[in-house]
């Protein structure tokens, strides 16, 4: 994997790109790098060429000299695509990124072949919301030992049982190295990203986006991306399917990865042949 670096706004934009075949960009969402996409990459690169990356302020994406904004972070979307050389590709996006990708078609509509949607909403302040649970998990993330914080933080992103069936200490480490970050640690950026995303709200333009092929996936027992958030977000966007894991959480890309990945090929090659179904052939 060969990573390179594109300057946009003030941002070294780092990303890679692996496989063969049809575009498609994976967008993750807050305190995740393009590595959270390794789950997905093994399954979807022998169809579909993916270009993933840090978002901006995140990882090695830095500097970031401009505030952040969902608006900036779709710009940054279309501008790997240029640099990748892409007139279009699929988008594929989990929470913050899910959104980032509503914002990059209702700035691009053409450049966007389909959208995959998952443990995400269409308004950012769902998730940021000061539920009881989200403060007593908000502060066990922060306070106690490393390993009492990645406890915490498993806590908010995977089932009960999810995590009782691992030792905890090594799901931590396998975690970390798809989050790039060790689970004990918030980097500054993580609450600026809650911040910008609770800003942002899609609603308002979901029907804009009607006619590109769209799926929604939530996970049962998301706690941050809720299935009701996923619902309304179907309910927006005419024509969406929606679909709906049971027994997962919000890591539901990691844990349920072969039923995710199943779940993006279907849907990617689906639209892929509406997408040549419907442009007009050269003559």
């Amino acid at each position: 994997m060969e990573r390179r670096t594109t300057m946009h706004r003030g941002c070294n934009l780092s990303w890679f790109v692996e496989g063969q075949g049809v575009p498609v960009v994976l967008i993750q969402g807050s305190g995740v790098g393009a590595n959270g996409w390794r789950p997905q990459l093994d399954a979807l690169t022998p169809r579909f060429q993916c270009l993933c990356f840090d978002n901006r302020a995140y990882g090695r994406s830095v500097p970031s000299a401009e505030p952040l904004s969902l608006e900036l972070m779709a710009e940054d979307v279309l501008a790997l695509m240029d640099a990748q050389g892409w007139p279009s590709a699929h988008l594929v996006g989990h929470s913050m990124g899910g959104l980032i990708a509503q914002y990059v078609a209702r700035r691009a509509r053409a450049r966007v072949r389909s959208l995959a949607l998952l443990c995400t909403f269409a308004n950012g302040k769902a998730p940021s919301r000061l539920t009881p649970w989200l403060v007593r998990i908000g502060l066990r993330t922060r306070i106690g030992t490393r390993r009492m914080r990645r406890r915490a933080f498993m806590e908010m992103v995977l089932t009960h049982e999810e995590l009782s069936a691992a030792d905890p200490d090594t799901l931590a480490e396998k975690l970390g190295r798809l989050f790039d970050r060790d689970l004990s640690e918030s980097p500054p950026i993580l609450m600026q990203q809650v911040r910008t995303m609770a800003r942002a709200d899609a609603r308002p333009f979901l029907s804009e986006l009607a006619g590109i092929p769209t799926l929604v996936a939530s996970a049962e027992h998301d706690r941050i991306a809720t299935p009701d958030s996923g619902r309304e977000l179907a309910r927006g966007l005419p024509g969406a399917r929606y679909i709906e894991l049971t027994g997962t959480a919000h890591a539901m890309t990691i844990t349920r990865a072969a039923e995710v990945n199943a779940l993006l090929t279907e849907h990617l090659a689906q639209a892929e042949r509406n997408f040549h179904s419907a442009t007009p052939v050269a003559r």
